[in-house]
């Protein structure tokens, strides 16, 4: 269940002093070196049959620092250092936990470039922040409001591929608190027509943000591709083509909030269908369709939301055959194509493929709360149940 007061993370874009830029570029270098050197110790240690916890990680580091090869490492701040450790700590849990795959090394070309700072390493005060190493606040753009009286416990400084800089500041939010009980639910069909259909018949569009800047792209990626390795040319050519995934994502993101919060705010109980987008983009043709309507970061978003709010998610199983059930007589069909967006059932009702799909999922999630997991759906495929409760948020914001 979700505590309360929640803890938030409010990002802001800032513009870093050139001392400034150094100076965090020189971190996030020292926590990739301390990252990957920490994974390649404890990577020969389970060679071994041997676990190498974060204390013996930090004790490492202080031993790295004293040594004439790694002595620049004492230039930036330690704190990022020690939590890039823990990070790493973490990263391990969750693959011994079996929630994710063992740990990769950081790559300084593919991987996010970021430093975390605990409350010993920066200042906040009057709305200025002010970082471990460096003499003058960041200049943040203070896009929106941090709650009043914020106390940050922690702080992330990020530059995305596009060559902007970010800061993240966590930090409990008191106006995040649950909604008042309702009674309306609502079942969601996820789909590339229309990115959303509800069970109340409301059809959402499908923006497509990819396929409206995909000239612009290709445009930028045959130039890419025709400058030399290595040249400040193809440096200038692969940040033009960075910021363009980064506008698409961007709006994307943007779209997908708006989209999650009103239905959160609208509707005690919401079912989405448990879709395994991971098997699903293998499929050539649609590959780029799947995965520019994001429907795993929209379920990512209405988790966290619900959860923030008293609100309920339940997630049918992906073999619910809701789009070839008679929401009116519980008929089944045999088959049901893609390309039939209407049918006639043979008891004379008459369905939009979608919406008939959203009524089903709703029905059977409503009854898998009611009755509970052991519930199964109408299918021929054996195995699974119908529906799981989702009541931990995966992350915070």
């Amino acid at each position: 269940m979700q505590t309360f007061p929640v803890k938030r993370a409010f990002r802001y874009r800032f513009s870093p002093t050139e001392a400034q830029a150094a100076e965090l570029s020189r971190t996030f270098g020292c926590v990739r070196k301390v990252y990957n050197m920490a994974l390649a110790a404890r990577t020969e240690a389970w060679a071994r049959g041997e676990r190498v916890n974060y204390n013996a990680t930090s004790a490492m580091l202080t031993a790295w620092k004293k040594t004439e090869e790694l002595a620049y490492l004492n230039e930036v701040s330690s704190v990022p250092l020690q939590q890039c450790l823990r990070h790493l700590q973490g990263a391990f849990v969750g693959f011994w936990e079996k929630r994710a795959r063992y740990p990769r090394f950081k790559s300084k070309k593919k991987s996010r470039a970021s430093a975390e700072y605990t409350s010993s390493a920066f200042r906040y005060r009057d709305g200025r922040l002010t970082l471990a190493k460096m003499r003058e606040p960041l200049d943040i753009r203070w896009s929106r409001p941090l709650p009043q009286d914020a106390a940050p416990s922690t702080v992330t400084v990020s530059q995305d591929s596009a060559g902007r800089w970010f800061v993240s500041l966590l930090c409990e939010d008191p106006d995040v608190k649950p909604l008042p009980t309702t009674d309306a639910a609502v079942g969601i069909d996820a789909g590339l027509d229309h990115l959303l259909t509800l069970s109340t018949g409301e059809k959402i569009a499908n923006p497509r943000h990819e396929r409206k800047d995909r000239a612009r792209l290709a445009k930028a990626q045959r130039a890419l591709a025709k400058k030399a390795k290595g040249s400040a040319n193809r440096a200038r050519a692969r940040r033009k083509v960075a910021r363009i995934h980064a506008r698409i994502a961007d709006r994307r993101r943007d779209h997908l909030h708006k989209i999650t919060t009103r239905l959160v705010r609208e509707n005690q109980t919401l079912v989405i269908e448990d879709l395994t987008v991971r098997n699903m983009v293998k499929n050539r043709s649609m590959a780029r369709a799947i995965s520019d309507a994001a429907w795993s970061q929209f379920r990512e978003l209405l988790e966290y939301k619900a959860a923030w709010y008293g609100r309920e998610v339940i997630a049918v199983d992906r073999w619910f055959p809701s789009s070839k059930l008679c929401s009116a007589c519980g008929a089944l069909q045999e088959k049901m194509p893609l390309h039939v967006r209407t049918w006639t059932c043979d008891c004379g009702t008459t369905h939009d493929r979608d919406v008939n799909a959203a009524i089903n999922i709703k029905a059977v999630g409503l009854t898998v709360a009611a009755c509970g997991d052991g519930v199964r759906p109408q299918r021929r495929t054996p195995g699974g149940q119908s529906a799981t409760k989702q009541e931990t948020p995966r992350r915070e914001p």
